[in-house]
């Protein structure tokens, strides 16, 4: 079955607004092992319209249509399709009753120009809006199956989940032999593509798996895709390779699927009882404001302090004047004081801290725009010497701008704590950075134990 993405609006292709609804439904149609194989993108134009519905007849078996179903004027895909096909518009009197309803539940008249939301070509079939005003319909002409949604996110997402992917997983099942799709995606973080690719070259280069690389910064994921008679066939290749990745990469991947850098970490803390707590300074609260993204954080995350004034690290978290006066607030010194000082503070099993310069200025050529320092601090185990702790610490320069240079400090503190938690070697990122880092990125199964 080939399936094509329409989206229809000049606001899309300007740029105007982000066309997320692409991206939703291709990841829901592999839900359904379907690898979309075309989307395109139209402006509000009747003869692009027209061209573009009957390329989609002649190349694809379903096509599902975003946009254009609104009630105002550059509002066109139902007519433009129903003329397409050679079809008349016919009310729908249910749909408009509905449409009625709504604007009385919601306190407001309806509209004249909402009325044309109720028309249809003939021998469509009507998709509900359980969120809008504008339903939806299906209509097919020569073994193609169009189904056209509304723009509005909110209202595509459930319509997509309720009215279109049913039907067509009925379509699916009913060509009974086909080949059938199964998806894996890896999260990993420390290195770049480059890296993974030469890491994974002899990989995936034959058969019915495919391997694919995507950045989405800071990460790079892997997409595994493998193709079989059965799901179950699908299944076994796809296992065999993704098994061999992580045999490849060992923990530079950190999770599967959607799961976020964040929600490793607060599992971990979770699973093992621990406690953490921040001290932010060039980050500016982005790691505490990761962490307490997952529901249930306050089990293990006791609080943070965003301490960017000199007075602040003095009084806060205890960094002597000494120190900051010697080395300067941008120095392993500080933020090893900073991470302890904070765990201290807070009760907390391990304490993180950033101390950089974001830039675009204050830099000089000592400590350069980029520059950052991240400390860990673990206080020792019950029964021990409070100098037996854990303490780590490693300087970096990321030439970024202030955003991105915030981003990737956030991530490399989050993956020192799950690497931490592991128990495994604390390695740090070697991608954007010029120099620092006490240690470069591992790619072996195992690593070394602290």
């Amino acid at each position: 079955m080939k399936v094509e993405i329409l989206t229809i609006g000049d606001e899309v292709v300007r740029g105007e607004i982000v066309d997320s609804n692409k991206a939703l439904i291709a990841q829901r149609l592999l839900g359904l092992d379907l690898e979309c194989q075309h989307q395109v993108s139209l402006r509000d134009d009747p003869a692009d319209m027209r061209a573009a519905f009957k390329l989609a007849i002649e190349r694809s078996d379903v096509v599902i249509v975003s946009g254009g179903l609104g009630p105002t004027r550059d509002d066109l895909t139902t007519e433009v399709l129903a003329e397409t096909l050679g079809r008349e518009l016919e009310l729908d009197d249910d749909s408009l009753e509905q449409m009625k309803s709504f604007f009385a539940r919601v306190g407001r008249e309806m509209a004249e120009t909402n009325r044309k939301q109720a028309f249809f070509p003939t021998g469509s079939d009507i998709l509900k809006n359980p969120v809008g005003t504008a339903p939806g319909f299906s209509v097919e002409e020569n073994g193609t199956v169009f189904f056209c949604l509304p723009g509005v996110p909110r209202e595509l997402s459930l319509m997509l989940e309720e009215q279109v992917l049913p039907r067509v997983e009925a379509r699916l099942e009913s060509l009974g032999s086909v080949t059938r799709i199964r998806a894996r995606l890896l999260r990993t973080f420390g290195v770049g593509e480059s890296t993974l690719e030469k890491q994974l070259s002899t990989i995936a280069r034959e058969g019915d798996v495919e391997l694919a690389f995507r950045t989405s910064f800071p990460d790079n994921f892997l997409r595994v895709m493998a193709r079989g008679a059965s799901i179950e066939a699908a299944d076994v290749k796809i296992e065999s390779v993704v098994q061999q990745i992580h045999e490849h990469l060992g923990d530079l991947v950190y999770a599967e699927g959607e799961e976020r850098m964040e929600e490793v970490v607060g599992g971990l803390l979770t699973e093992q009882g621990r406690t953490v707590a921040l001290a932010e300074s060039c980050t500016g609260g982005l790691i505490a404001e990761k962490l307490t993204d997952v529901p249930g954080s306050s089990a293990y995350f006791l609080g943070g302090v965003v301490a960017y004034a000199n007075s602040a690290k003095e009084a806060i978290l205890g960094v002597p004047s000494s120190l900051l006066e010697e080395h300067g607030a941008v120095s392993s010194q500080v933020a090893r004081s900073m991470a302890e000082g904070v765990c201290k503070r807070f009760g907390a099993d391990i304490g993180v801290s950033t101390t950089g310069i974001s830039g675009p200025g204050g830099g000089s050529p000592e400590k350069p725009v980029g520059l950052v320092h991240v400390a860990m601090y673990q206080r020792p185990a019950e029964g021990r010497h409070e100098t037996e702790g854990f303490i780590h610490s490693s300087e970096f320069i990321f030439p970024l701008d202030r955003t991105r240079h915030r981003v990737l400090t956030t991530q490399t503190v989050l993956d020192w704590l799950r690497r931490r938690l592991l128990g495994v070697e604390l390695i740090d990122p070697d991608l954007l950075r010029t120099k620092g880092g006490s240690s470069a990125p591992g790619l072996g199964g195992t690593q070394k134990k602290q």
